[in-house]
């Protein structure tokens, strides 16, 4: 595979269908942003924390699907997709981490240890591809709703990764003043 083609410098590319596209479409731009987030998730790692990595490792992998999603306007059933069994992996990691942590009683400032700190960032940066993904939505049809599910219930997870992380850390929570 060719690192460059030329085909992109007039500011257009390739969906996994050949069709055309420009580069600032919503399509582009939520695909993108998965990208973007999955870079992010790989730079976390290590954590420090074997069950963490290895779950981070399974998202990473999940948001290929993702993009491979986001990448298809007219995807066939064979096609990578997310599926509803992502979002509930998710959910069950969701419960298990949690059940470490003390109830969330009020907003809480993000950082913390330096995992701790990238982790709320990932969360922030899948806020930013969920939300290019419902414009997706919302300008195009045929988007995979799940997709756009899991990116909110991912968001979470990273949240509470962030939180068990620190307390298996030490690192106490910070509340904002008002």
């Amino acid at each position: 595979m060719d690192i460059y083609t030329g085909r992109g410098d007039e500011g257009e590319t390739d969906l996994q269908d050949m069709s055309r596209v420009s580069k600032a479409s919503p399509r582009i731009e939520a695909y993108g942003t998965v990208d973007e987030l999955n870079a992010f998730v790989g730079s976390v790692r290590p954590t420090g924390h074997d069950d963490v990595d290895e779950l981070l490792c399974e998202v990473q992998n999940s948001l290929h699907v993702v993009q491979a999603d986001f990448a298809n306007p007219s995807p066939d059933e064979d096609d990578p997709q997310l599926r509803e069994s992502h979002v509930e992996r998710l959910e069950g990691s969701i419960d298990v981490f949690d059940a470490e942590l003390d109830p969330l009683e009020s907003f809480i400032i993000p950082g913390g240890s330096t995992p701790g700190a990238r982790l709320h960032q990932a969360r922030a940066v899948c806020r930013r591809a969920e939300r290019r993904a419902v414009a997706l939505d919302g300008a195009e049809a045929g988007v995979n709703r799940t997709a756009i599910v899991y990116l909110n219930r991912l968001s979470d997870l990273l949240f509470t990764l962030a939180r068990a992380v620190n307390q298996r850390e030490g690192v106490p929570e910070e509340n904002p003043t008002y």
